[in-house]
């Protein structure tokens, strides 16, 4: 990537994070089983959504080093420019929160991304 992860808005790194997190859950999604497409959906939501990515934050967040603190903590401070459709101000903050440090994480350290993504899914 041309450009500097430190360039990026923490929302941006928010976005990419969501699309990497995702793109990870469903390959183990389909490592995991042979299940029609419903079945993948069924189980690739239990992990792609506001409240699990909330929760997979708080699990992590004492195991994080201070530039991921310092990641979370800009994104906290950020003003999305849209807000929580299925869940609290609070929860959609920490997954978005979770989604920026996926993001930056796929930018600048792919071995603790790896990590942080199977924590995120125990």
């Amino acid at each position: 990537m041309e450009q500097n992860f430190e360039e990026l808005s923490p929302l941006a790194l928010a976005f990419l994070g969501d699309a990497v997190h995702t793109a990870y859950v469903r390959i183990r999604v389909l490592e995991q089983t042979k299940n029609t497409m419903q079945n993948y959906h069924q189980m690739a939501k239990k992990y792609c959504n506001a409240s699990a990515q909330a929760l997979a934050l708080e699990r992590i967040l004492n195991d994080l080093d201070d530039e991921e603190k310092e990641i979370v903590r800009k994104t906290r401070n950020s003003k999305p420019k849209h807000t929580a459709k299925n869940c609290d101000e609070k929860t959609y903050k920490m997954a978005t929160c979770f989604e920026a440090l996926v993001g930056y994480l796929y930018i600048k350290n792919t071995d603790r991304l790896e990590e942080i993504l199977k924590k995120s899914m125990e």
